[in-house]
């Protein structure tokens, strides 16, 4: 059997031609690349600068660049194997899922599913164009290009000019920081006008200088004033500037210039302009304000919710940025404190400043400050609410979102009421881990001024506490229970060995021999005889491990307590702290909540026991028409389609176009760059249509464009129909048949 060439398919050939145009496309790459770093080296060389031996740097150089381009295309044209575009597709186009290194497999080695996916990979990759999937960017090439044709041009003029001129730095398209200078080509506008000035004054909130525009459409800050100066060859009598649907505004002559008229304005809303004189009115021209946004604050530090666990620094760290269009006047914070809890809550609140410069009115303000809980009157449990606002210098003002720090409250550890049922009541002198922690942080405050015999004391009575209260919950697990708690302090001789009255039974057992006996006493100070560790079931196993842990923890501070370093058992009494914590949460039992129960229905004596012979169904019927949305765009959109195949303009399709020109000059308002050529082409349109004169077939185009763009997209979907259908006879036995 002769096997077929895989490649050789429509779909692998458009591989072929991604790769073809991709390498090609690489090539002018490089050799813009190239000519933009050997340029100036030739002209180095051409012009002689540092002798002989700069010439021959500058060959080295030009010739090393040209190896390493020839060579990075090599690499590059290598590289770029099949798979690798392939790759390349997939990653460019979702809609080839990820499939496309299917065809470059033999259709018979694969499944029946591959051979599907392939033919689906197939067709899709044929859609693609080659020439947009092998795109490649220019533009860092070009720069390279131009700075090196730059750096030659310097180099050609050094010899009559050792240093280029510096040329003054340019200015925003359109606009000119010389508010005398005119507009472009003003008889363009209207052919009597000579020279023509657009000046704009910004309000004060920017900060900025009066300037002059150059072009007659034009982006003005919100309040700005707008001051046309136009120049015309003669006299004229009626010269009026008239803004979308507003009264026009007559431009008054200028007091000792002759031919000189001038208007002013203050823009507070987009609108679309044109110049009337003498009745001849010129194109449309469109005025974008620019809205004073407000301030923005983005905050990275701290996170929305935050809590401080005990022993931790009581300090929060604000971090963020404060920003404006044009300048910042003002910043602060509102911190509200929430003490207590249930219905004793109480609430405070206080503005307090925040660490910022607004000296000059920035931009743009860091925020780097850090709050102390403390000093705002908080404790343990207490719960801070705070967001920041700020003020730019006219009317922008925005907050942020609440913030909630809360310091943790450990007291609910020390009840540990669910570890404890069935349980004695605590003995009295037995220390809380929060108070044991307490003790050693003063312990450590005061030990300058102490004795090293009372603080060694101090010390060690604080490890009898963590001993003690280690012991207590050591019995929740089992742990053999000492006899010597609390001893430290008794008399010796009673606190060792064991008395007649101690609660021990001390008599030989039944059934045991006396030798047996003083084995058994032999034996007895190694022998474990309790309950094992093991065998003690307070808690599931997690439970009874992290607890475990907690005692660890007891045991390590006890260490340092009892040798006289409670500032390294500070650490070890914090973590158990914690761990108790996370167990007593995690012992907590849940009952459900009673509440009343209906009592359970007889189901086989109330099932399909209902008559339904009254019950019709419903019937609903409802016919909707869709609103007619711009029906002057639709008719004049129809109209426009007929004339472009043929149909003869009348007067009435001019005074058809106008009407819809009104209706797409309110959306020019807010978008003068999607509109204002088509606003511009019906115009002409129109005075074509009334003059009797050939239409123009580009403005046909654009205006029909236009009207398809302005209207809105219909969605149309498959509705169910309402009308009930007829009951069939076989379900309506199936269900009398239930019965």
């Amino acid at each position: 059997m002769i096997q077929t060439n895989q490649h050789s398919t429509p779909a692998s050939a458009v591989l072929e031609q991604v790769r073809t145009k991709y390498l090609q496309k690489k090539v002018g790459l490089f050799a813009l690349q190239g000519v933009g770093l050997v340029l100036p080296l030739l002209l180095w060389a051409y012009q002689g600068l540092g002798g002989s031996l700069g010439q021959v740097a500058a060959i080295t150089l030009v010739l090393l660049v040209l190896g390493v381009q020839v060579s990075r295309w090599y690499n590059l044209r290598k590289k770029t194997d099949y798979p690798t575009v392939a790759r390349h597709l997939n990653r460019k186009y979702p809609q080839l899922e990820e499939s496309t290194e299917l065809l470059l497999q033999p259709e018979n080695e694969l499944p029946l599913l591959g051979q599907l996916q392939r033919q689906r990979t197939a067709e899709m990759l044929n859609q693609i164009s080659p020439q947009e999937a092998s795109r490649v960017n220019f533009r860092s090439s070009w720069m390279l290009l131009l700075t090196g044709v730059a750096l030659a041009a310097v180099l050609w003029f050094v010899p009559a000019n050792f240093l280029p001129k510096k040329q003054a730095p340019g200015t925003a398209t359109g606009t000119a920081s010389n508010v005398n200078q005119p507009v472009a080509e003003p008889k363009a506008i209207l052919p009597a006008i000579e020279q023509m000035h657009l000046r704009i004054t910004p309000p004060g909130y920017t900060r900025k200088a009066a300037y002059a525009v150059t072009t007659p459409s034009f982006k003005a800050e919100a309040g700005a004033q707008i001051t046309w100066t136009v120049q015309t060859n003669q006299p004229v009598a009626s010269f009026q500037l008239v803004l979308s649907n507003q009264k026009p505004i007559p431009l008054r002559p200028v007091a000792g210039q002759e031919n000189t008229y001038t208007a002013s304005l203050t823009a507070t809303q987009s609108a679309l302009y044109h110049l009337r004189l003498n009745g001849q009115a010129s194109d449309f021209y469109s005025i974008e304000v620019i809205p004073d946004e407000a301030p923005s604050i983005q905050i990275r530090k701290p996170a929305q919710y935050t809590e401080v666990l005990f022993g931790d620094p009581q300090r929060i760290t604000l971090q963020g940025t404060f920003q404006d269009d044009y300048c910042l006047r003002n910043a602060d914070l509102i911190a509200t404190v929430a003490k207590g809890e249930g219905e004793a809550v109480k609430f405070r609140e206080q503005r307090i400043p925040l660490k910022l410069s607004f000296q000059g009115q920035p931009r743009q303000v860091q925020l780097n400050q850090t709050l102390n809980l403390q000093q705002l009157g908080m404790t343990y449990g207490d719960e801070l609410y705070f967001y920041l606002q700020a003020w730019d210098n006219h009317r922008g003002y925005i907050r942020t979102e609440a913030f909630l720090v809360e310091i943790e409250d450990t007291t609910i550890v020390e009840t540990m009421d669910d570890m404890s049922l069935g349980v004695a009541p605590n003995p009295e002198y037995f220390r809380s881990q929060r108070q044991i922690i307490i003790d050693t942080e003063k312990l450590i405050q005061e030990q300058k001024g102490l004795t090293q015999t009372v603080f060694q004391e101090r010390s060690n009575n604080i490890g009898v506490d963590q001993k003690l209260l280690r012991l207590r919950y050591g019995k929740f697990l089992g742990e053999e229970f000492e006899s010597n708690i609390g001893t430290a302090g008794l008399p010796e001789g009673l606190a060792e060995g064991h008395t007649l009255d101690d609660g021990h039974d001390h008599s030989p057992k039944k059934g045991e021999s006396e030798h047996q006996n003083q084995m058994n006493e032999l034996l007895d100070p190694y022998l474990h005889k309790h309950d094992q560790e093991e065998a003690a079931t307070f808690f599931e196993p997690a439970v009874k491990a992290q607890l475990k842990g907690a005692l660890a923890q007891m045991w390590e501070a006890e260490l340092r307590l009892r040798t006289a370093r409670p500032k390294e058992a500070l650490p070890f009494e914090y973590k158990a702290l914690r761990m108790l914590k996370e167990v007593q949460q995690k012992s907590r039992a849940y009952v459900k909540k009673t509440g009343f129960e209906p009592p359970p229905l007889k189901e086989p004596e109330k099932r399909l026991t209902g008559d339904l012979s009254k019950v019709q169904p419903v019937q609903t019927r409802r016919e909707e028409k869709p609103e007619v949305t711009a029906p002057v765009v639709r008719q004049a959109l129809v109209r426009v389609a007929q004339i472009r195949q043929g149909a003869k303009p009348s007067s009435a399709d001019a005074a058809l176009l106008e009407q819809a020109g009104q209706e797409l000059g309110k959306a020019a308002v807010q978008e003068p760059g999607r509109y204002l050529r088509a606003l511009q082409d019906i115009r002409q349109l129109a005075q074509e249509i009334r003059g009797q004169r050939p239409l123009c077939a580009e403005c046909l185009t654009r205006a029909e464009a236009t009207f398809h763009r302005f209207l809105p997209v219909s969605s149309k979907t498959v509705q169910k129909p309402v009308a009930p259908a007829a009951p069939k006879k076989l379900a309506q036995d199936y269900f009398n048949r239930l019965k």
